[in-house]
């Protein structure tokens, strides 16, 4: 089964919720799926929403974020956002978003003392997210900017909570 097709207590699968509050708070949102004949591709037509083939995603996630960025490198900045993650507020997604307009390079959610997603990145971190390898994706970027990384302290648990195993799934869900 796969979860991003699982559906919600409310009806929405995990993908349509994550994508749903991201277009709440961001201009454009480009999904990467493994293959062109994926049902998460097919879901995204349905929902009328773009994506891009990253056939190396089972790689590791640098992959997938190297093809989302090349697809649109013309960006000033992008929301690094994971479609297993539905429960970020729009609030938490809105004030990642005003950082960057405010000219951060690397705005990030914090949620008691951790560090959650998604994570933004200004047109100025293009290079280095298209020279990123293996599987921890922007993270060895994220240690290398150090204290220029603005961190965006926020009540919202759900910077925090993802969706990996059935269990992950709030009561009343329908696996995908």
């Amino acid at each position: 089964a796969d979860k991003l097709l699982a559906r919600l207590p409310g009806g929405d699968t995990v993908l349509a919720t994550s994508a749903d509050r991201l277009l709440a708070a961001v201009d454009e949102v480009l999904a990467v799926v493994p293959g062109a004949d994926h049902a998460r591709a097919r879901l995204l037509d349905e929902l009328g929403l773009p994506w891009v083939v990253c056939p190396d995603a089972a790689d590791g996630m640098a992959h997938s974020l190297r093809a989302g960025i090349a697809a649109t490198a013309d960006a000033d900045a992008w929301l690094v956002a994971l479609a297993d993650m539905p429960f970020v507020a729009v609030d938490t997604l809105q004030r990642l978003v005003a950082a960057l307009r405010a000219g951060a390079s690397i705005a990030l959610p914090s949620h008691a003392g951790r560090d959650g997603h998604p994570v933004g990145f200004a047109a100025s971190q293009r290079d280095a997210l298209l020279a990123l390898g293996g599987d921890r994706g922007a993270r060895a970027l994220i240690e290398r900017a150090g204290s220029a990384v603005r961190r965006i302290a926020v009540e919202d648990a759900g910077v925090l909570r993802d969706i990996d195993r059935p269990q992950d799934l709030p009561e009343g869900s329908e696996q995908g």
